[in-house]
């Protein structure tokens, strides 16, 4: 059998058993065995577990559950209800100031968990229905949340960026240097845009109100004393953040080390700051640690041994050698690429993607001279719009369950102009990729 048959007997072989509704780690796992028993030596079955445990004796391996501890410490607490309330105080007299605090609430509560359901689910448990009582449109509640959630695996700690780094064996500490700026820059491109829409259903509800005689909602006014004393629960954090953030760029301390400094500070303040100290508190943050960390380090597992396969077949070379010799140039290729992933994320998520197609790519990003830290930070933003756009859309059942009242189509349809500024956000990258590279380049970590 040739490999391109072989290839395409493969690839059919996954699909059919992601489809099936099979775990995705069992899904690949199953497929890597198949393949292993019908076409390679029987030798090979015997070093399974070997093979796999080879692939996971890593020490970058600990930053994924000990990010999740820390992300799990402060989803615990009311820390993104406290960072919203003292945001919205702040900024309540800029105009469109309260989604304004809903989209920087994203951002920085991104810094603080890296996860994007997370986010999603505490700032828009708060938010959401703060913007619908001061007559925002559910489209533009929903889907600034959804859109500011997906901020969670850009900005580091990213889970995303540093499955990517193990999945290409770059620096971890690199490749979270390189999202800082494309974060900032996808949270100023939404705070515009939500500023502007905000400003425009304003005038269309003063308008409206002039010709109905309905009441426009109350204003919302703080004194200082109630801004400032939003600010001591919110200090400690701010601070974690900075700390691990300089630890981590002045290369006093590797992603791992900086992960454990992170999760150990996340927990002290949950436990001081939020009276978390009970086993009852811990328990939850203990076990959903444990839970999430299993099933990601499993998909791990399961994908070293699928791309084992399909390396010692060569289907990785023989993809990665048609995908050069096509006729593309540089850019078209690039193009075709970012299809491809968009495609993927209607069904996969992104642990998926990236474990099962950065080996078949990569050789030809290689090739054609790709700076493959600044591919990290697009393709993390190409999988950012996987979570917020239908099929699977993780981001969209997070909302839905937030508020059950308004439509799945709303919140689809309020992700739309979010969509459009990440590709936006693309683009501009590729003219001026140093808002990806120049702090990598300043960093001297591992």
């Amino acid at each position: 059998m040739s490999v391109g048959t072989l290839g395409l007997l493969y690839t059919a072989a996954t699909f059919g058993f992601l489809f099936s509704g099979m775990p995705i780690a069992f899904a690949v796992g199953s497929v890597a065995l198949i393949f292993m028993f019908f076409f390679m030596p029987a030798a090979q079955l015997s070093i399974v577990a070997e093979t796999i445990f080879s692939e996971l004796n890593s020490f970058t391996l600990l930053t994924i559950p000990l990010f999740i501890m820390m992300g799990a410490a402060i989803g615990k607490s009311r820390a993104g209800s406290d960072l919203y309330n003292s945001l919205n105080r702040w900024l309540y007299k800029v105009p469109g100031g309260l989604c304004l605090a809903n989209t920087l609430a994203c951002s920085v509560f991104a810094a603080m968990c890296g996860s994007s359901p997370a986010t999603c689910s505490a700032i828009g448990s708060s938010g959401i229905p703060e913007m619908r009582k001061r007559g925002y449109s559910e489209r533009l509640a929903t889907g600034l949340i959804a859109a500011g959630g997906t901020l969670g695996i850009l900005i580091p700690p990213s889970l995303t960026l540093i499955l990517y780094g193990l999945a290409t064996e770059q620096s971890i500490g690199k490749l979270f240097m390189a999202g800082v700026g494309p974060g900032l820059l996808l949270t100023a491109l939404f705070s515009i845009w939500v500023m502007y829409k905000s400003w425009a259903e304003k005038n269309e509800k003063i308008s409206s109100s002039r010709t109905t005689a309905r009441p426009l909602p109350a204003e919302e006014s703080y004194s200082w004393k109630e801004r400032l004393e939003t600010l001591p629960r919110l200090a400690p954090f701010l601070g974690l953040i900075v700390i691990v953030m300089v630890a981590l760029y002045g290369g006093w301390a590797t992603p791992s080390e900086v992960a454990g400094i992170g999760a150990f500070g996340a927990l002290l303040m949950v436990m001081t700051i939020y009276g978390c100290w009970r086993w009852s508190d811990l328990k939850v943050i203990l076990s959903g640690t444990a839970r999430e960390s299993s099933m990601i380090m499993l998909i791990i597992a399961m994908s070293f041994l699928y791309t084992y396969v399909m390396s010692y077949l060569h289907i990785t070379q023989s993809a990665a050698a048609w995908m050069i010799s096509l006729e593309m140039t540089k850019w078209e290729f690039f193009f075709w690429v970012n299809i491809l992933l968009i495609v993927l994320g209607f069904f996969l998520p992104p642990v998926a993607i990236i474990l099962m197609v950065t080996p078949i790519i990569l050789p030809a990003m290689k090739a054609l001279g790709f700076d493959l830290i600044w591919f990290g930070v697009i393709m993390t933003i190409l999988m950012e719009m996987g979570l917020i756009h239908p099929p699977v859309g993780l981001n969209l059942f997070v909302i839905s369950g937030i508020a059950p009242d308004i439509k799945l189509k709303e919140i689809m349809w309020g992700t739309v102009p979010f969509l459009l500024l990440m590709v936006l956000g693309i683009v501009l990258l590729c003219f001026f990729p140093e808002i990806a590279t120049w702090l990598p380049s300043q960093y001297s970590g591992a």
